[in-house]
């Protein structure tokens, strides 16, 4: 029989030892969008993007404030128009009157030199896809890029960004370049391969536009709806930046990433396995649903890493023969009564065995102890044992003692 080796001091782990189980973020640059800082030291943000049309006034304006009164820290739109552009200072002006001032970024693509311009005058960020902004017009028969081809493209580019980058630097205003694994543009298609890399030289190019102009608010995203593709990207990017000395903020997300439930496990992979790297500053989940279902994924997913808390924790063994009551019919009685208060920890375990040693961070403890009765918890220590028919009403006596009880 073989004996296993016995743990030295030099590689055992103390039973006293402790670990740092916090998510340590990337260091990056503070960037202001309107009333909002993304970057720095700041809670990551939450964004969306609205449906309506923005020629349609009233329904933009309706549209944002829903997003923004569930949670939505800044709204983006999409501006295809100069028409568009110029609805954008009735929205803002609307806004402010029948609701408040609320951070708003405009989509712009396709040569939209002209539409950005008007755009920056009414609201306090521009987005713009660094494949689109300038149109290169494909060509069947190319075989490859010259240097001086290359080059040409990118005086045209410095042309028509200069202007937007001087508007937004004087109004101390932000810009996100947009990086779409789908719409690179053909030279660097055909430099760099459809590939990570190819986003990153794409994003670097229009960053090095910025800095020469004395234009550092900026954040950068690289979206794919391939989460692989996406993580890959993120992760160039921060590694180019970390060697050019870069600390521009990064906005996350899996682009096109579908509807229901894949949709929101898809965002979540790709989302949640930067933000656990200490990489992202602000996250939009897109699914093809009303952008109000987008909102609460977004908590989850911060929630879920502890990098915000906005709403109850629970904490819920999966039941198992040794269940003492419907975990799922009591789990969901206590969410459905204690669901609107924030910032605590509530668990609902099945039986003694799981119940103390698995909820023992919880602030409150629900707990199955024997047939027909419930123990309450305040963090490790039993308060008190009664009917199950009373556990419910009897949790929320015992968050009133403490004083963190607030109605609905």
């Amino acid at each position: 029989m073989q004996t296993l080796p016995t743990p030295t001091t030099a590689n055992a782990v103390s039973s006293q030892q402790t670990f740092d189980t916090t998510i340590k973020r990337r260091k990056t640059r503070p960037v202001r969008v309107g009333n909002v800082i993304i970057g720095g030291n700041n809670p990551v943000v939450v964004q969306s993007m609205i449906n309506e049309d923005t020629l349609d006034i009233e329904g933009s304006v309706g549209a944002i404030r829903r997003l923004h009164e569930i949670g939505c820290e800044i709204v983006r739109v999409t501006v295809p128009s100069m028409a568009h552009a110029r609805a954008l200072s009735e929205i803002k002006e609307k806004l402010i009157k029948t609701y408040q001032d609320v951070p708003i970024v405009a989509d712009v693509h396709h040569n939209g030199m002209k539409i950005a311009l008007e755009v920056s005058k009414h609201i306090e960020k521009v987005r713009i896809n660094p494949g689109l902004y300038v149109f290169e017009k494909p060509d069947s028969n190319r075989t490859e890029y010259t240097p001086s081809e290359f080059e040409e493209i990118g005086d045209k580019i410095r042309e028509t960004l200069e202007p937007l980058v001087i508007s937004l630097r004087d109004q101390g205003k932000a810009m996100r370049i947009g990086v779409n694994h789908g719409s690179l543009a053909e030279r660097m298609l055909f430099t760099y391969g459809d590939t990570p890399e190819g986003m990153v030289q794409s994003a670097l190019e229009f960053i090095r536009i910025c800095e020469s102009l004395d234009f550092r608010n900026l954040v950068i995203s690289m979206k794919a709806s391939r989460v692989p593709v996406m993580i890959a990207a993120y992760r160039l990017m921060v590694q180019q930046m970390d060697l050019l000395g870069m600390d521009y903020p990064l906005h996350l997300g899996v682009t096109e990433a579908g509807d229901g439930e894949y949709g929101r496990i898809k965002s979540t992979a790709g989302i949640a396995t930067l933000l656990a790297d200490g990489i992202g500053d602000t996250i939009r989940v897109s699914l093809t649903e009303a952008p109000e279902k987008e909102i609460p994924v977004c908590y989850s997913i911060l929630q879920a890493l502890g990098l915000r808390k906005t709403m109850v924790e629970y904490v819920a063994c999966p039941s198992c023969g040794r269940t003492l009551f419907n975990l799922e019919s009591v789990l969901h009685q206590v969410r459905e009564a204690t669901k609107h208060l924030t910032g605590l920890d509530i668990a609902v375990m099945g039986c003694i065995v799981n119940g103390p040693g698995e909820m023992a961070d919880a602030d409150y403890g629900y707990v199955g102890k024997t047939p027909g009765y419930i123990s309450l918890y305040r963090g490790r220590e039993e308060i008190k044992k009664v009917p199950e028919d009373q556990g419910v009403e009897e949790l929320i006596n015992l968050i009133k003692v403490d004083g963190l009880w607030v109605e609905p």
